[in-house]
This record gives structure tokens, C-alpha cells and sequence, in this order.
């Protein structure tokens, strides 16, 4: 048998938080948008007029379980 050990010599360095934070709030606005679009962007809160994006994120509202009908 082998006497030889795994020691890691490479130590991982944290991310600073003002490298992240301009990330995470653009991550965070996207998810509202889509979250509007999949649950609000129908009827009288409607942005965009026509039934296409309704049509678009139909399926998916039936799937996150936002009723439409």
C-alpha cells in the first residue's frame, strides 16, 4: 500500500460581496419580470396588448399554478 495523502494546496478565496451584489440584483429583476410575465400579464394588467404573450407563457402558468381560465 501507498502511504500518500491528498493535501490540497490551492485554498479557495471568497468572492467579495460588492462583486456580487450587481449581479444578484440583475438576477433578481429578471426573475420579477419573468415572474409577471408567467403570472400577471393578462387582462387589465396587461402591458404588451394581444394574446401572444399569454399564449407564450400559457403552459407554464398552468405548470407554476397561476389560473388563467
Amino acid at each position: 500500500m501507498s502511504d500518500t495523502t491528498f493535501a490540497p494546496t490551492a485554498i479557495p478565496t471568497p468572492i467579495p460581496l460588492g462583486q456580487i451584489l450587481p449581479w444578484a440584483i440583475f438576477a433578481g429583476l429578471l426573475l420579477m419580470l419573468a415572474i409577471y410575465f408567467v403570472g400577471a400579464e393578462e387582462g387589465a394588467t396587461s402591458l404588451i396588448s394581444g394574446i401572444y404573450v399569454h399564449e407564450f407563457v400559457h403552459d407554464g402558468r398552468h405548470l407554476l399554478g397561476f389560473p388563467c381560465h
